[in-house]
Order: structure tokens, then C-alpha cells, then sequence
């Protein structure tokens, strides 16, 4: 499904008139984390490097929870998410929470 929602982390649009705020918009999403890529991390860590593993973990876990703010936006009848922040939580150890916090809107190109 082709989601036609533009979203942005800025209150405002420059190219565009926000003409109805819907309310919020939440996205979450849990990810465990296994023990091959725990250690394969704990590997990195040691040697020094960034773990790829994990920030491929991060990447997706972002993309869903985006993708869930956008579908809630369309769902509401809007055509964008305004002002989108996101938070990343780790979760005993072993699991990670991202969310994604937005206002759903309709705009309009500006005149």
C-alpha cells in the first residue's frame, strides 16, 4: 500500500497551508533483539566500530513506527503528519520500543 502522507519533524510546512489538524498520531513498535546479533554487537563494542546489526534494528523499527503515524494520519482523513518526534527505549535488556509522535493534518499546496 502506497501511502500518500507527507510527514515532517517541523510544526509548519513552507510549501504547504496546513488547513485541519485531526488530533495525534502515534506509531509504536517492539523489537527483540537475538543472541547471535547480541553478540556479534558485544563483538563490535569490543574492537571498537559501529554495529550494523543494530542500527539496522533501529532503521526498521523507525520505518514502522513512521509508516504507522502515516496510516493513522489517512485513516483520520488527514494527508500529513506535522511536528513528528521519535523515541527509542530499550526494553529489558533484550527488546527496543521506538515510538513516533505527530499531529495528523490535511494541507494544502501554498498559494
Amino acid at each position: 500500500m502506497l501511502l500518500r502522507v507527507l510527514v515532517s519533524t517541523t510544526p509548519t510546512l513552507q510549501t504547504h497551508t496546513i488547513t485541519h489538524y485531526h488530533g495525534p498520531v502515534f506509531g509504536e513498535t517492539i523489537l527483540g533483539a537475538n543472541v547471535l546479533r547480541d553478540i556479534f554487537a558485544t563483538v563490535t563494542d569490543f574492537v571498537g566500530g559501529r554495529s550494523a546489526e543494530y542500527e539496522a534494528v533501529l532503521q526498521r523499527g523507525r520505518a514502522i513506527a513512521i509508516r504507522e503515524i502515516a496510516e493513522r494520519s489517512e485513516r483520520m482523513g488527514g494527508n500529513a503528519v506535522v511536528g513528528v518526534s521519535i523515541t527509542y527505549e530499550s526494553i529489558r535488556d533484550s527488546m527496543l520500543m521506538v515510538c513516533a509522535t505527530g499531529t495528523a493534518a490535511t494541507i494544502a499546496p501554498a498559494e
